[in-house]
């Protein structure tokens, strides 16, 4: 990871001690030879697999006419992104504005709302995760994320997730975005009340403000539906992905509707926003979504996997929490040892706190890998 001594990669978050020179599907390769099943799908970016074939043949066709391309120019396979993209999406939200990842899409979205409606304040949850740049860390919650970077955007306060009083009670007249994760992951894997979700489109709609839904995380088939806000019936005004959108690619887009487009006062850019390269893979992506099935699969999978993790008798457990392949193990004990003792067996999973394990495999795991790996959770937390 780093080269000779007293240089390296700046230190800025944890490292672990593999290094990972291969992927396919849901396995990844370390340089030792050894293989391991991703749990994780490396931090839900790899929601269609590692190197799906499609999308790695999708980049390299498109790698060879054009690499990049600055936005302000039409591409085809722009275009023909976008146009699949809004086939999946509800006829309102018909304006997408791409950029290079999910934080990106976030901070997108504050700015449009804040621009569009000429306000300031911004409603966020608790326990939320909405990314690390300036304005999508101030709609972050947790305090050791936010503490060395303070001051931060000012205009953002924070209500209890699912609480629908508290939100209602704090939008106001003042009020430009109600931002919140449909599913936080980061946060624990916390699943929103339907009934908060309607309460917040309820109350942006009594104030004259907007809903975004922060489905950089939770999207793509993730939770057993294209988007997690279909569980709900909850449309937003606008929608930020990210992570598996280009099947590994990095990229973000934040969808909004005419409307938001018609207020919108001021400019934003991104140089490589809507990039060939990754446009292609992640047409390729949404392709592979759609044709091999995969928000039924995470679906069928995760209720399968909820149920077994539930039936687990261990002392080490409290709550099972999560929906499709989105699925939370909240510890009574720290995550981190369960962690590393699951790695020694060939399985790399998340935490989301120091005392939930994520578990976030890719939607294509051979259903004889995701089941040996509960398995063997089960067996490190003694059950039975």
């Amino acid at each position: 990871m780093s080269g000779s001594a007293g240089r390296g990669e700046f230190a800025s978050f944890p490292r672990h001690p593999l290094t990972i020179v291969r992927g396919s599907g849901a396995h990844l390769w370390a340089d030792d030879g050894r293989r391991y099943v991703d749990l994780g799908a490396s931090h839900g970016t790899a929601n269609m697999g590692h190197a799906h074939p499609r999308i790695v043949a999708a980049i390299a066709e498109q790698a060879q006419r054009l690499i990049q391309l600055a936005p302000s120019y039409g591409a085809p396979s722009r275009t023909a992104f976008v146009d699949r993209l809004f086939d999946l999406l509800p006829p309102s939200l018909d304006r997408v504005y791409l950029s290079n990842s999910g934080t990106e899409s976030v901070e997108a979205a504050i700015k449009f709302a804040r621009s569009a409606t000429g306000r300031p304040k911004v409603v966020a949850a608790r326990r939320a995760f909405h990314g690390r740049t300036m304005g999508s860390l101030s709609a972050t919650w947790r305090p050791e994320f936010r503490a060395p970077f303070e001051p931060l955007v000012p205009g953002f306060v924070h209500v209890p997730f699912n609480d629908a009083a508290a939100l209602e009670a704090a939008v106001d007249e003042q009020t430009a975005l109600v931002l919140l994760e449909p599913v936080q992951g980061e946060g624990g894997v916390h699943v929103a009340d339907p009934g908060f979700l309607a309460a917040a489109r309820r109350a942006t709609e009594r104030a004259g403000a907007l809903l975004a839904f922060d489905e950089v995380q939770s999207g793509l088939g993730r939770t057993g539906r294209t988007f997690a806000f279909e569980h709900s019936g909850v449309v937003p005004d606008l929608l930020t992905l990210g992570k598996s959108l280009a099947g590994g690619l990095p990229v973000g887009a934040t969808i909004t509707t005419a409307e938001v487009e018609r207020r919108f006062r001021g400019s934003h850019q991104s140089t490589f926003g809507g990039n060939p390269v990754v446009m292609a893979a992640a047409d390729a992506a949404l392709a592979v979504l759609v044709e091999e099935h995969l928000a039924d699969r995470a679906a069928r999978l995760g209720d399968r996997a909820i149920g077994r993790l539930r039936s687990f008798q261990s002392s080490e457990l409290r709550e099972v929490r999560g929906v499709g392949l989105l699925i939370g193990l909240e510890l009574k004990g720290r995550a981190a040892p369960i962690l590393e003792r699951l790695r020694d067996r060939g399985y790399l999973a998340l935490a989301a706190g120091a005392n939930v394990i994520r578990l976030l495999p890719p939607l294509v795991i051979d259903e004889a890998d995701w089941e040996v790996g509960i398995d063997a959770l089960g067996e490190l937390m003694g059950d039975g």
